[in-house]
C-alpha cells in the first residue's frame, strides 16, 4: 500500500513528535509512506467559521496533493472528518470522491483497514482516553453514551494490547473537552470550565497520562493542565502505540 501522510497544521507547527510517531508506526506496519511537501491546511478552520466558499481552493489543493495514493492517513479525527464529510462543497470528480473515501484517521486505518490490534508497543503507565467529538460522533471510532448501542472503541482495542498499559475507566467516558476550535476563542469561559471538568475526571480516575486521537483537544487540555500545574501528562495515541519503554 502507498500511503499519503496527512499532517494537520497544529501538529506540524506545535507537535512534530506526533507526526514522526505516525510515520514510524505506519512504516513498522509495512506501509510505503510518502509525505507530500505541498500539502497545506485541509480547510477546516475556514469551514467551521462560516467561510466554506472561501475554503474551496484549499480543499482542491488537498485533493491534488493526495489523489495518487491508495490511502491518506492522518493523526487527527477532526481534520479527517472534514475531508470525508465536508469536501462535498467541491465538484464531485473521481479524484475528489476517491480522496474522500480513502482518507482515514490513524487508529481507524490500523484497526479497520489493516485489521491490527497488537502493534508490539510497551507503555507501563495508567492511561485515560479522551474521546473527541469528531472522532466519536463523526467518524464513529466508538459507541456514544447517548445511544443504546453495544459498547465498542477503536482506541480502546488498540491500547488494551499495549504491554504494561493500565487503561482507566472515566466517570464520564465521552464528554466534550470544550475545545471545539473557534468555540474556545468565542466562548472562552465555557470552554475552560468544560476542559477543567474533563481533567478532574481523569485525576479522580487515577490517570497518569491522557491520550486521544485528536491533538487539538489534547492541546486544549494540556494548556489547562500546565497552567494549573496539575500532575498529568498528555500524549497523542500515536506516541503510545509507537512506544517501546
Amino acid at each position: 500500500m502507498k500511503v499519503g501522510l496527512f499532517i494537520p497544521c497544529y501538529i506540524n507547527q506545535l507537535y512534530p513528535q506526533v507526526g514522526i510517531a505516525t510515520l514510524e508506526l505506519l512504516e513498522k506496519l509495512g506501509m510505503e509512506v510518502v509525505y507530500p511537501t505541498g500539502q497545506t491546511c485541509c480547510g477546516q478552520p475556514l469551514g467551521n467559521s462560516g467561510y466554506e466558499e472561501d475554503s474551496k481552493g484549499i480543499c482542491q489543493l488537498f485533493v491534488e496533493n493526495f489523489k495518487e495514493f491508495d490511502y491518506i492517513v492522518g493523526p487527527s479525527g477532526s481534520c479527517v472528518y472534514h475531508v470525508k464529510k465536508h469536501f462535498d462543497i467541491l465538484e464531485q470528480t473521481e479524484d475528489v470522491k476517491r480522496v474522500r473515501k480513502n482518507t482515514y484517521e490513524l487508529c481507524q486505518f490500523i484497526y479497520e483497514v489493516l485489521g491490527k490490534t497488537d502493534l508490539g508497543a510497551s507503555f507501563p503507565h495508567k492511561v485515560g482516553i479522551h474521546k473527541s467529538c469528531h472522532g466519536l460522533r463523526g467518524l464513529r471510532l466508538g459507541s456514544c453514551s447517548e445511544r443504546m448501542d453495544a459498547h465498542y472503541s477503536t482506541e480502546e482495542n488498540l491500547l488494551k494490547e499495549v504491554k504494561g498499559l493500565e487503561l482507566k475507566t472515566l466517570n464520564r467516558v465521552d464528554e466534550c473537552c470544550g475545545f471545539g476550535g473557534t468555540f474556545s476563542v468565542f466562548e472562552e469561559a465555557i470552554s475552560v470550565k468544560m476542559g477543567k471538568d474533563r481533567i478532574q475526571d481523569h485525576i479522580d480516575s487515577d490517570v497518569e497520562v491522557i491520550t486521544g486521537a485528536d491533538h487539538s483537544c489534547l492541546m486544549h487540555l494540556e494548556g489547562l493542565i500546565n497552567r494549573n500545574k496539575q500532575p498529568l501528562k498528555v500524549m497523542h495515541i500515536a506516541e503510545i502505540l509507537n512506544s517501546s519503554i
